[in-house]
């Protein structure tokens, strides 16, 4: 490497990086339905406690099997979640601003159920979960009104994922 040239290190910027601009976060956090029904105070104290990230192209989030540690929030970018099995690589997803993912960490402690992968320059807001358990000690009713977002999101996954297996078995039962 030339003493002219200079590499981007995702490390570095992360640590250094500034807070995210508070009216773009408030905007993604108002799309979500976990945080619609906030009252701005509250809103504005979960959002002290959210983490900005950037990741570059290609550069992995978490891997499938990692200890969950956080939610994520996708404020610019995208990102791949995926699965491996049998040295095969199952894409699962392609998450865009507005987007979570990774909400399983903040219901159990369970490991990552699958990988993410920023596609491009992602910037991401993570809530992590002794933050949250915090907040929810903390601010109860508004604690609760987040949790019943999320279980509701899961929970809609859930009966989605429901629907296409019972799809497939149909299609595959009928042949």
């Amino acid at each position: 490497m030339n003493l002219g040239e200079t590499t981007k290190s995702s490390f570095w910027a992360n640590l250094f990086k500034t807070p995210t601009e508070k009216s773009e976060l408030e905007e993604v956090l108002l799309s979500m339905p976990p945080f619609q029904n906030l009252n701005p105070s509250h809103l504005k104290n979960l959002m002290t406690l959210m983490h900005n990230r950037v990741f570059a192209s290609n550069e992995l989030i978490f891997h499938q099997g990692d200890p969950g540690s956080g939610l994520y929030i996708i404020i610019k970018g995208e990102v791949i979640i995926s699965q491996e099995e049998d040295n095969e690589r199952w894409e699962l997803a392609v998450l865009g601003r507005g987007d979570f993912f990774g909400e399983l960490a903040l219901l159990d402690d369970e490991r990552r159920s699958a990988s993410a992968t920023a596609l491009k320059e992602t910037q991401l807001a993570v809530i992590f979960k002794p933050d949250l358990d915090n907040f929810v000690e903390t601010f109860p009713k508004e604690g609760i009104k987040i949790l019943r977002g999320i279980s509701h999101i899961v929970a809609t996954r859930l009966r989605n994922l429901n629907q296409d297996y019972f799809n497939l078995y149909n299609k595959t039962r009928n042949k």
